[in-house]
């Protein structure tokens, strides 16, 4: 019997590895595109907690593409870690683009963990963060498109206010008192005001009111 040769098998390629970058789903990534999709949002997210673990809170700060204010979020999230705080944050964020149809979320945090185990840099080791993990993992999945970057703290102040909001208020922490306003007598002499009387500290906010 003549021997038969069998053809080969093709030859397997590996597919190119992912880039890596902030965006885990690129637009149309959940495969329900809507032409009702409201635009995206952008929101600053922050979290906190008074001794890691203690009294803790989060604060999201939310804006659209021209940078005008949509929505602020904050709560008070009882005795957790800094880190719990985090991921509350932003599955607050997640869930209120969904809830107001939004199609594209952009996560701006100061928490450089949150940010790199998001993306996949950083494993999620902690039993408790995974579980936030995964269920903001299944809320971007819903997003036609989702980024997330890390900013400074100095970057991020809306939402840091926000969480020591909720932490103050969680707590008993009455708001600040507003400061009574003072007034001085001045005259302006060369383009600069001069005071008849009393000093401001350097750096002060000031209000100008005009008297003939």
């Amino acid at each position: 019997m003549p021997f038969r040769s069998l053809p080969r098998p093709a030859k397997r390629t590996k597919a190119p590895a992912p880039e890596r970058s902030g965006s885990l789903f690129a637009t149309g990534a959940s495969g329900n595109s809507s032409t009702h999709s409201r635009p995206g949002l952008t929101a600053h997210i922050d979290g906190g907690a008074r001794g890691n673990p203690g009294p803790a809170g989060y604060g999201v700060h939310l804006q659209d593409a021209s940078g005008k204010l949509v929505a602020e979020l904050s709560q008070y999230l009882g005795h957790r870690t800094n880190n719990y705080a985090e991921y509350a944050a932003l599955l607050a964020a997640l869930e209120y683009a969904l809830a107001h149809g939004h199609a594209a979320l952009s996560v701006v945090s100061d928490s450089e963990l949150l940010v790199k185990q998001m993306r996949g840099e950083y494993k999620v080791k902690s039993p408790d963060l995974r579980i936030l993990y995964d269920q903001a993992r299944k809320l971007i999945a819903r997003l036609e498109a989702f980024n997330i970057r890390h900013v400074l703290r100095a970057k991020n102040r809306d939402a840091d206010r926000l969480a020591n909001a909720a932490m103050d208020a969680g707590t008993g922490v009455p708001p600040a008192a507003a400061q009574p306003a003072t007034e001085f007598a001045g005259v302006v002499r060369d383009g600069r005001i001069e005071f008849s009387s009393g000093t401001l500290p350097e750096g002060t906010r000031v209000r100008i009111k005009v008297t003939q």
